[in-house]
């Protein structure tokens, strides 16, 4: 897709609402670094399995100057009851809009590929899970993405998911931020 996004580009700035009606903006000026992760429909096993080493780890993350930023293709009422809880912004876009113009697509590769399976069920095992439905919005076979994002605007690494279990670790994550260079704002500066 030509609307994808590339390292070092300067991210389209994005400003909405999450499913707790809070005003988000990115880029984050308050925050070395946003991780913006689009991932799937609200009862998506994966997806959760997934966030909940997210939300296990959100002290850390936080430390190491990282905002967490988390899109699904779902309605705010869908996924309040879950991802309500998490320890970090939500935003529902049941229209796609936010993945058709950050170039993130759907496949079926999403769920046929061999290593989705295991993970699936391993996100079914879990306790406290979405219910899955059987036609969720925005379909099943939706794809993930990463994006680390300055504060000032600058795109500092991307991945694109070939399938629904492709999607950066928490240790990915913060390698790749402790890898980025900081910027600092002239807002931030203090004259001494």
């Amino acid at each position: 897709m030509s609307n994808r996004l590339q390292e070092s580009q300067r991210f389209p700035p994005l400003q909405t609402k999450t499913i707790h009606g809070d005003l988000i903006s990115i880029p984050d000026h308050s925050v070395p670094f946003v991780h913006l992760q689009f991932r799937r429909f609200a009862g998506c096993p994966i997806c959760n399995l997934h966030l909940k080493e997210f939300t296990a780890r959100n002290a850390e993350i936080r430390s190491a100057g990282i905002k967490e930023v988390v899109v699904f293709h779902s309605a705010d009422d869908e996924l309040l009851p879950f991802q309500g809880a998490f320890p970090f912004a939500v935003i529902g876009d049941p229209n796609k809009k936010l993945y058709r113009r950050y170039g993130i697509s759907t496949s079926l590769a999403s769920v046929l590929h061999p290593t989705v399976w295991p993970a699936i069920f391993q996100g079914l095992l879990t306790r406290e899970r979405p219910s899955i439905q059987i036609s969720p919005n925005g379909g099943l076979l939706g794809l993930t993405a990463d994006f680390l994002i300055a504060n000032n605007g600058q795109v500092n690494a991307v991945h694109y998911g070939k399938h629904a279990d492709d999607h950066w670790s928490v240790e990915q994550l913060l390698t790749l931020a402790a890898r980025a260079p900081v910027h600092r704002l002239q807002s931030d500066l203090v004259d001494v």
